[in-house]
């Protein structure tokens, strides 16, 4: 298959090198020429604008857009509709709201996929984890780069109609929050509890059998080995929090009680009121580091 990928960002070129480990051809293109010339090093068909990247690619044209959400989305999908048609298939894989998902099927003319992505950076080894919305021979359509950018085949599924993905995606960012804060507000306690402890030893052990051992525990173990038990100079700041919010909202329309994810969200909102010193946010933050390689707010 030949895929035209456009966002060469972090996710972007973990998306490229990913089809192309697996045998497939990329086109790619970004505002960025230096992105561009990258991936053309890596193997890459370089392209010097979306429309030469349309060009480039044979008919039932599949396009698999990493760019930032909100309205670099709609400008892109702009460029691309009167160059694709109904046979064609253009994947969305930022972290838009499900909602502007709807609206944006209805705006062109290709089979439109909304597809919510976890895993971060370090998907460049092991692959995404894929919540897929949209037609379904779309889907299967795109099966074989999916395989190839997620974990592999249980890696990914179509969730239902378009929106769903993102729909997806937008709870169990909710779901990570209220992880992040069970974690923090756990080790907080053991650092300032009754006992001198080894964090780290304790994150370890925990993730060696125990129940509530984690990939988000073993980053917890990650971030006590290289700041220190105390965390160091790891600010009470925790960014991010619109993917929260949306879960919220959509809790409150649906009249569904989500007391632990709203109690995270207002964790991170109270953060950046002042640096309280609370370790179980000063973990959150290093925490968003090891997942997404988020820049770490730190104390001057």
């Amino acid at each position: 298959m030949q895929l035209g990928v456009i966002g060469l960002g972090r996710m972007g070129r973990i998306v490229v090198d990913r089809v192309q480990a697996a045998g497939h051809d990329v086109v790619a293109y970004d505002l960025d020429a230096g992105a561009v010339a990258d991936v053309a090093e890596a193997g890459a068909t370089a392209a010097d604008s979306v429309a030469d990247l349309v060009d480039r690619l044979p008919a039932d044209r599949r396009v698999w857009l990493m760019v930032p959400a909100g309205d670099p989305v709609d400008a892109t999908l702009a460029e691309l509709d009167p160059l694709l048609d109904g046979d064609d298939v253009v994947v969305d894989a930022g972290n838009s709201h499900f909602e502007r998902s709807v609206e944006r099927t209805a705006a062109i003319d290709a089979a439109y996929l909304d597809c919510g992505t976890s895993g971060g950076p370090a998907g460049a080894e092991l692959g995404f984890s894929l919540m897929v919305g949209g037609p379904e021979w779309a889907y299967e359509a795109m099966t074989p780069v999916f395989d190839a950018v997620a974990t592999g085949p249980a890696g990914h599924a179509r969730m239902g109609p378009v929106g769903s993905g993102h729909y997806v995606k937008m709870v169990h960012n909710g779901v990570e929050y209220a992880l992040m804060q069970a974690y923090g507000e756990g080790f907080e306690l053991l650092h300032e509890g009754r006992y001198d402890l080894d964090l780290e030893a304790v994150a370890r052990t925990w993730n060696n059998g125990a129940v509530v051992r984690s990939w988000l525990l073993e980053l917890c173990e990650e971030a006590f080995r290289e700041e220190g038990g105390d965390l160091g100079d790891v600010a009470d700041h925790v960014a991010g929090g619109s993917t929260g919010t949306w879960t919220v909202q959509e809790a409150l329309e649906q009249e569904v009680a989500v007391p632990l994810i709203y109690a995270a969200l207002g964790e991170r909102f109270d953060s950046r009121v002042g640096d309280e010193g609370k370790f179980s946010r000063r973990l959150a933050n290093r925490l968003r580091y090891g997942f997404g390689r988020h820049e770490v707010a730190r104390r001057e």
